[in-house]
């Protein structure tokens, strides 16, 4: 039976059947089942799964299948089922494993485990571990293969070709062979195209592209990802201070790189962790949501002192407790959507210490602008519904303050985060949250009690 990728219907359908066999106790059909499925299709499965179910399908998954779903699973789900290998099946597992991949799990156990682990591998798996281990998590080094075919310029496109058939096989993602002296410095690098449709007698050196510069490899990932994304690249060489080829990073490792960084966006302005399980135990995903609610309390509380100042205006004046939320949320929502294009620009580089003062003088003009255009059609909006021209007044000339500092606010907070290293994607939303409801709230019913309370 052909392995088949699975669209949402059929992840749902085929949830529905294993589920329907897990309960009517057919295990050997539910093992036959996830034999038939790509290791992407069964990580995503498991994914998608209670805990408990996800449980019972981990057992029924093939040995010789684990470890490439472990590669392909969130990494909270991936820490669980590595904990619960033993020694001897984890080794098992990580034979198949890219360098990178193999790498994190040796990282993620405990000191006696991992050793347990290490001499449970063969002696070349046992290398590519230590070597793979030698480079820090988030570098190009962490997330590079070693799977890498080299040649000499000194040959032609023939030996070449006899040596790829002898071979047999390329590793994934070959679009080009690296050329390297006898020092193994990277020289260049020569497509499959060029051999492929040139002269056999060719000389390998005059088919060299000497631009392909290699990566360092203590680059972050996220630059390297940005590279590829640049250069529109398939695969790129690794190279040490001293111009080494050390291995290659190839696209679906900086696949994996982008959709980790815009998880960590998403869930990091809901003050969530990107390896948040779905279908995760109760207690603990309630655990980790306190954190943030927590410190989001102290945030209303501030905004809510700042009501509390003007108590005696509230008192006297009910229309300004009905339209008291209106500044504050125009402000939030201007504020949200700087502060969401200046961390996109932040992800993507573009933002630096030498447009940054531009980026905020023009986020300031927009706020200015907007806080311009909605304070008129507020105002006018608030004097016919409530036939008091001061009264709108006073809240246009609040939402003109607001909008301008909110704008000023969205530009400047991820760039000061950013400083004091702390992720703007995690922080930002709830310090931007927090100066917009203090400033619209003093705005308002600052102005509000020195013009009503005459």
């Amino acid at each position: 039976m052909p392995l088949e990728l699975l669209d949402n219907e059929q992840t749902e359908l085929r949830l529905s059947q294993l589920n329907e066999a897990l309960g009517s106790g057919m295990f050997v059909h539910v093992r036959q089942m996830l034999l038939n499925m790509a290791a992407s299709d069964i990580a995503l499965v498991l994914e998608s799964s209670p805990p408990r179910t996800r449980q019972v399908l981990w057992q029924l998954i093939d040995p010789e299948l684990a470890g490439e779903v472990l590669e392909e699973l969130g990494e909270e789900m991936k820490d669980k089922f590595i904990r619960q290998m033993s020694p001897e099946r984890l080794a098992r597992a990580a034979a198949g494993l890219d360098t990178d991949d193999l790498a994190y799990i040796l990282r993620s156990l405990p000191d006696s485990l991992y050793r347990q682990v290490l001499q449970s591998m063969s002696s070349q798996d046992r290398l590519r571990a230590e070597q793979a281990l030698s480079y820090p998590e988030e570098t190009a080094g962490g997330i590079m293969n070693t799977d890498t075919v080299t040649i000499r310029p000194d040959v032609n496109v023939d030996v070449i070709l006899r040596y790829l058939r002898l071979r047999g096989s390329l590793p994934e993602a070959t679009d080009m062979l690296y050329v390297v002296d006898k020092q193994d410095v990277l020289m260049g690098g020569v497509t499959l195209a060029s051999l492929l449709t040139c002269d056999p007698a060719t000389p390998i050196r005059e088919l060299i592209n000497e631009s392909i510069d290699g990566i360092p490899v203590s680059m972050s990932d996220t630059e390297a990802a940005a590279l590829f994304e640049r250069h529109d690249w398939v695969s790129a060489p690794v190279v040490d201070s001293d111009g080494k080829l050390l291995g290659r990073i190839t696209i679906d490792d900086v696949v994996d790189v982008i959709r980790e960084d815009a998880e960590h966006s998403m869930m990091g302005m809901a003050g969530m962790d990107d390896d948040e399980d779905t279908f995760g135990p109760v207690l603990k995903s309630s655990a980790r949501r306190s954190l943030w609610l927590t410190v989001n309390l102290f945030a209303a509380l501030l905004a809510a002192s700042v009501s509390n100042m003007f108590e005696s205006t509230l008192e006297q004046f009910a229309t300004i407790a009905i339209l008291m939320t209106i500044v504050p949320s125009m402000g939030g929502v201007a504020g949200n959507q700087t502060l969401a294009l200046v961390i996109r620009g932040i992800a993507l580089g573009h933002i630096g210490q030498s447009n940054s003062r531009w980026l905020i003088g023009k986020e300031l003009a927009i706020g200015f602008l907007n806080g311009l255009l909605w304070a008129v059609l507020v105002s006018l909006a608030v004097w016919l519904w409530k036939d008091d021209i001061r009264l709108g007044a006073l809240i246009g000339g609040a939402m003109l303050i607001n909008m301008t500092i909110a704008g000023l606010a969205g530009a400047s907070i991820p760039l000061l985060l950013k400083k004091l290293k702390i992720d703007p994607a995690l922080a930002g939303g709830m310090v931007l949250t927090t100066v917009t409801d203090v400033i619209g709230l003093f705005a308002f019913l600052g102005l509000a009690t020195a013009f009503l309370m005459r």
